[in-house]
């Protein structure tokens, strides 16, 4: 009980800085020039001013800015996020349709960087300075500083043009009529690519935390006393060492959790797939006020969840945080 209580105090205090991210998100939109009338009027090829006028006002973009902000707060309370005049459907609608991408991505690519990052780490950490720490090590920050964007490029050339081990991109082959497990491995075929390019820099990111955290805990005094009883190496790492070094890395998720929906708009456009990523910069592009909202919505109570479950495994792997020591 006393973790579901930290982590409902966690949970509700997230709630005014959403609202604060929608509103200063809608203020500054109505910044930028032109809006969704004119993303209309323009693959319409054009039309006169009456006809622009008769849609600003159909849609309710002849009203105030404040007027619009409260009406779209009250729409807001019953989750409702309004209509997309580009894609003529409700929002909600346009971003259930694109979500199972971005979410199977992001667990995808967060579940390859934990796990992988967790071994490079341990492995350099009982490795120190020799030539495994210095090849991980070299390794990480090479993944680090390049570009994602560029992996996923040159992974499309080497495993799909030249190779042919993977589709180029798409979520799945379109046409194949596939269904079940079929259709199953085909999407997990799809992701391959995208989830490397995605999963590269969190990696780097985990084994160095990894490294650093497992350095820390080895030289603590219960694993001297723990090889002073005789314990194998071995058997301190993964009943001691672990536990404790694996916190810094359970914090990060939930840092990095609003980063990496924020890096799925780059991969999701080289790869071409149908996600949360891509439909934001479509949005961008189009001025469809409402949707790129509704994106921003779901990705912040992403975010706010994943750190939901994070504070819980916080809590679960050190009970000092729900006792207050």
């Amino acid at each position: 009980m006393r973790v579901l209580a930290l982590a409902g105090r966690r949970l509700a205090a997230s709630l005014p800085t959403l609202v604060l991210i929608l509103v200063g998100l809608f203020l500054l939109l109505q910044l930028a020039p032109g809006d969704t009338v004119d993303a209309l009027m323009a693959q319409m090829g054009g039309g006169d001013a009456a006809l622009a006028e008769d849609l600003r006002r159909f849609y309710g973009l002849d009203l105030s800015i404040a007027a619009r902000l409260g009406q779209y707060l009250l729409r807001l309370v019953t989750l409702d996020l309004g209509f997309s005049a580009i894609y003529g459907k409700p929002v909600a609608t346009v971003i259930l349709e694109r979500l199972p991408a971005t979410l199977l991505l992001m667990a995808a690519a967060l579940s390859f960087a934990f796990f992988f990052g967790l071994v490079l780490g341990v492995l350099a950490a009982r490795r120190v300075n020799r030539w495994p720490d210095t090849l991980i090590s070299t390794l990480g920050l090479i993944f680090y500083a390049t570009p994602s964007f560029w992996f996923g490029l040159m992974a499309i050339v080497l495993f799909s043009v030249h190779l042919q081990w993977f589709p180029a991109g798409g979520f799945y082959e379109i046409g194949e009529g596939l269904t079940g497990l079929a259709l199953t491995l085909d999407i997990a075929r799809h992701l391959v690519l995208p989830t490397l390019t995605l999963g590269l820099i969190f990696l780097a990111i985990y084994l160095r935390i990894m490294r650093a955290s497992m350095l820390e805990v080895l030289s603590l005094d219960f694993v001297r006393t723990a090889r002073a009883k005789g314990l194998t190496e071995t058997r301190i790492v993964t009943r001691h060492v672990l536990r404790n070094a694996m916190l810094p890395m359970i914090t990060l998720i939930g840092l990095q959790a609003g980063t990496m929906l924020g890096g799925s708009v780059v991969v999701e456009t080289v790869f071409a797939l149908p996600g949360l990523g891509r439909l934001a910069y479509e949005s961008v592009v189009q001025r469809d006020l409402n949707t790129l909202l509704g994106i921003v919505f779901v990705s912040a109570l992403l975010v706010i969840a994943i750190n939901f479950l994070v504070d819980l495994l916080y809590a679960k792997l050190d009970p000092r945080i729900v006792s207050g020591g």
